[in-house]
C-alpha cells in the first residue's frame, strides 16, 4: 500500500504524462467507447461522460446504474473544472491535510464531490480542455478506470507524448 505523499504524487504524475496533441469530438467518442468496452469486459456497471469545455461529447450508461450515477458525474466534473486536477486527487489532498473538502474548500458539497473518476484532459502547448469521467465503482477503481484507459488510448492512437507547456493547474 502507498503512503499518502506517494499516492499524490502518483496522481500528479498521471496529470503530467497523459497529454493529448488534440482532442476533438471523434477523439472524445472513441475514448468514451474504449471505457465502455473495458467496463463490460469486467462486467462493471458505471456511467462515462466525456466532455469539452461545457459540452458533452459521449454519454452512456451501462445496465445496474442509476440517475444517481449522473450526480456523481457532475460533482466529480465540477471538481475538476474548478481545481484543474483529477477529482481523486483533489479528494485525497483534502483528507490528507484532515479535512473536509466542502469545508476547505468553501464550495457547496451538492454541487461538488471530490471522489475518484474525473480526469482532466489536457491537450500539450492549451492545457486542460475538458473531462473523462467514470462513476458506478469504489471511487480508487472509477479513477484507475479512466486513468488506464486513457493511458492505453494514447499509446495505441499516438495522440500522446505531448507536454503540457501552458498547463500550471
Amino acid at each position: 500500500m502507498t503512503d499518502d505523499a506517494t499516492l499524490l504524487e502518483t496522481l500528479l504524475e498521471q496529470e503530467r504524462r497523459l497529454v493529448f496533441d488534440r482532442f476533438d469530438n471523434d477523439t472524445a467518442i472513441a475514448l468514451g467507447q474504449k471505457i465502455l468496452e473495458r467496463a463490460r469486459a469486467n462486467r462493471q456497471q458505471i456511467v462515462v461522460d466525456i466532455s469539452r469545455g461545457d459540452q458533452r461529447l459521449f454519454y452512456a450508461a451501462l445496465a445496474g446504474t442509476s440517475a444517481d450515477n449522473e450526480f456523481w458525474v457532475a460533482g466529480k466534473i465540477a471538481v475538476v473544472k474548478r481545481f484543474g486536477h483529477s477529482s481523486f486527487y483533489v479528494g485525497q489532498k483534502a483528507r490528507l491535510k484532515g479535512v473536509d473538502f466542502a469545508d476547505g474548500a468553501l464550495v457547496d458539497r451538492t454541487t461538488f464531490r471530490a471522489h475518484g473518476g474525473s480526469f482532466p484532459i489536457i491537450v500539450a502547448g492549451v492545457g486542460m480542455v475538458g473531462t473523462a469521467t467514470v462513476s458506478g465503482l469504489p471511487q480508487a477503481e472509477d479513477h484507475a478506470l479512466v486513468v488506464a484507459v486513457i493511458e492505453e488510448f494514447l499509446a495505441e492512437t499516438g495522440m500522446g507524448g505531448g507536454r503540457p507547456e501552458v498547463w500550471t493547474a
